[in-house]
């Protein structure tokens, strides 16, 4: 890869995502970690506002922006893929959402790459979970969103029934089943909930704050001690780093 594609690709990396550190722009790029420094302190140089610094992770500055990109023929094709593989496991409204994003990225593609994308011979023709569970998956998505303390009737694998108070953090998909990451105000501690279990949810009226110990980002953090001690990664289980 020539050094100038390499430098963009890194400011398309860091705007990709909330922080980016030096071991993943290096593993990305098939480069070293000091390479990555190097590459970064030169666009800092040049006038490119990226924040942080090596050991931390890096961010792009607030009202920096670069021209709309166009997608090659591979990546058009990644996106037909991922879209025709989640839409079934998505809750209508976000379903819809993917299917209209797919249409206006390909309306702007060239004839030949568009061709190729909408022919993509790749397809997933598996179930999809119940309308009812759907429907809840959106409510808490849309809870999560809005930091919605939620109250859920549950019933757990035994067959126990019970009502709990929760702060919806995430939801998370494991092939077959969605959960939903919650700080549980009952048990005073992070739980997992399967969706298809949920059978009743209601908002508390009120929304909840960021407190240390209780968010994502914490349930993340010990998740990732919980498997390192165990000699596992959190990509081995399909999170990645979003610690």
């Amino acid at each position: 890869m020539r050094r100038a594609d390499r430098l963009f690709q890194i400011v398309q990396l860091i705007r990709g995502r909330r922080l980016t550190t030096a071991a993943f722009l290096a593993a990305r790029l098939e480069v070293s970690e000091r390479t990555v420094y190097r590459d970064v302190a030169d666009l800092q140089r040049q006038g490119v506002p990226i924040e942080g610094e090596a050991g931390v992770g890096y961010r792009l500055g607030r009202g920096f922006d670069l021209p709309p990109l166009m997608f090659s023929q591979d990546e058009a094709q990644a996106l037909v893929a991922a879209a025709r593989i989640a839409q079934p496991w998505l809750d209508p409204a976000l379903a819809a959402a993917a299917e209209s994003a797919l249409g206006k990225m390909l309306s702007v593609l060239p004839g030949s790459a568009r061709a190729a994308a909408e022919g993509l011979a790749l397809f997933a023709p598996r179930g999809r979970p119940p309308a009812p569970v759907l429907a809840r998956l959106q409510q808490l998505r849309e809870a999560v969103h809005a930091r919605t303390r939620l109250q859920i009737a549950y019933r757990d694998e035994a067959g126990r029934d019970s009502r709990r108070a929760v702060r919806p953090l995430g939801c998370f998909f494991w092939g077959e089943v969605w959960t939903l990451a919650a700080w549980c105000e009952a048990r005073q501690d992070f739980r997992m909930f399967r969706v298809d279990r949920i059978a009743e949810l209601s908002a508390c009226g009120d929304r909840f704050p960021d407190e240390p110990g209780r968010t994502l980002a914490d349930l993340f953090r010990r998740t990732r001690a919980e498997l390192e001690a165990s000699g596992k990664t959190m990509q081995s289980i399909g999170l990645g780093d979003y610690s």
